[in-house]
């Protein structure tokens, strides 16, 4: 009986986090076209048009926020008041889109990986080797990695294999780290070699990379243990330090699966999926967080559906009752997507207030693993909450959700406002140490690569103007 339960059981629950995170992976407007999906397929689900909060459901008789939602139960208290508001400016009218002419199917420009890592190293190769780079960046696999051999790459192309290498090594030291190499293994040895200058890195880490990668793979901690004679304890450690901070994928883990970069979608945000404001515009009071809802009704099961099912032919129950059940379970993913978004922004506004308020230079180092860990939940759910959503600080600009976690934001702010203000060209080196002085400890080829993010050109090609000097 016990058994039979479960088996009933299992399927719901698996439809009910299937269909969760596919639609917490969806932005405002994403997500108002699988609403008015599941409307028009699915009789036993309806609309009522009335205007109400979806945090607190009172009626709402004026446009804007909800009067209570938005209002902290303490005001002295620096914490966000985050709350779902259905904001009418960003729900497209009916009426309105019936009356378009059907868009054609346009997608905005962006960079492709190899475009994007050529355009920060082409400075640093010499023009025949750019050639060559170009080369190993259209042998590049989804993950980053290349496709072809080095010598295989310096037979064709003519080249020693001495120049083959070190033009992979340029490759290697852009952004994402690791892209261009030729495993995993070789990848993650890049990673911890350039964190290294930056962070302490676990003793045992790179052996664990050299010589231990499958074991590691599968958790194989007492194994690794034997293996390398130290305690299971140093092990987890190096193993824990790996796993949050670095990835065999280089660019899975930057442009996901469609290889964008995070920095160059800013320019496609046109609405925000998040508001974030002063309350009574203040900016030394709460922060008050609005997660755009794309309706501003109240989406519920039929309940005339529910009576029907009753009085309906046995033919035709089980169909009814299939989308009865559909119904339900679209009303609680919703639901439970709406409860992790809203502990998400309650969490990284808390953590990023500084930034908020103050700016970029004032950006905290924090991660999706941290986040995961900190809400208990698994990493993906984070990172599906933090894709392709938009947020409109204080002052009006729209960044992405994911700038909240670019670790190297703060510093490459504080790199752009030096050079802006260079007396005349600093080189790399003469940036580490002004870097240092500020407090952000990196190496020239960081340094170097935060440059070419920025598009800033290298010293001995930037003209200084005359402005302000």
């Amino acid at each position: 009986m016990l058994q039979v339960q479960r088996q009933s059981q299992r399927p719901l629950t698996t439809a009910h986090l299937a269909q969760t995170m596919t639609l917490l992976e969806l932005t405002t407007d994403e997500l108002r076209q699988q609403i008015d999906s599941e409307l028009s397929g699915n009789p036993a689900l309806e609309l009522i048009e009335e205007r109400r909060c979806p945090t607190c459901h009172r009626l709402l008789n004026e446009p804007g926020k909800c009067p209570v939602c938005s209002v902290p139960g303490n005001p002295q208290s620096q914490e966000p008041v985050v709350f779902l508001s259905p904001r009418d400016e960003f729900i497209p009218r009916k009426d309105y889109l019936d009356t378009e002419i059907e868009d054609e199917p346009f997608a905005p420009a962006s960079e492709e990986l190899p475009t994007y890592v050529l355009r920060q190293i082409a400075p640093d190769l010499k023009p025949e080797e750019r050639g060559l780079a170009a080369f190993l960046l259209t042998h590049l696999d989804e993950d980053g990695l290349l496709t072809t051999s080095l010598m295989e790459i310096s037979r064709y192309t003519h080249f020693p294999l001495s120049v083959v290498e070190k033009v992979q090594r340029t490759i290697q030291m852009a952004d994402p780290i690791g892209v261009g190499s030729c495993n995993t293994r070789e990848a993650l040895l890049i990673q911890l070699e350039v964190l290294g200058e930056n962070v302490d890195v676990p003793d045992l880490a790179e052996d664990l990379i050299r010589e231990g990668l499958n074991n590691l793979s599968h958790h194989q901690y007492a194994e690794l243990a034997h293996q390398f004679n130290v305690p299971v304890k140093k092990v987890q450690v190096a193993a824990k330090f790996i796993a949050e901070n670095l990835n065999p994928f280089p660019a899975r883990s930057h442009w996901g699966d469609t290889r964008q970069p995070g920095a160059q979608t800013t320019q496609v945000y046109h609405q925000p999926d998040v508001m974030i404001s002063y309350l009574n515009d203040d900016p030394a009071k709460p922060l008050v967080v609005e997660i755009i809802m794309p309706l501003s009704g109240t989406l519920q099961v039929n309940p005339l559906f529910k009576q029907a099912i009753k009085q309906a032919d046995p033919d035709v129950k089980p169909d009814l009752q299939r989308d009865l059940e559909k119904a339900s379970l679209f009303v609680k993913c919703l639901q439970q997507r709406n409860n992790t978004m809203e502990r998400l922004l309650t969490r990284v506004v808390s953590l990023q207030r500084d930034y908020i308020i103050r700016g970029e230079k004032y950006l905290k180092p924090v991660t999706r693993a941290q986040l995961s860990r900190e809400l208990e939940v698994h990493e993906s759910t984070i990172s599906r909450a933090v894709a392709n959503k938009a947020v409109q600080l204080p002052n009006r600009k729209i960044v992405p959700l994911a700038s909240f976690f670019d670790r190297s934001l703060n510093v490459r702010s504080v790199l752009k406002e030096i050079i802006e203000k260079e007396p005349k060209p600093y080189s790399d080196s003469d940036l580490v140490e002004l870097l240092g002085e500020k407090g952000y400890e990196v190496a020239r080829r960081t340094v170097a690569k935060y440059r070419s993010i920025e598009g800033i050109l290298p010293a001995h090609l930037r003209k200084v103007t005359a402005k302000g000097r």
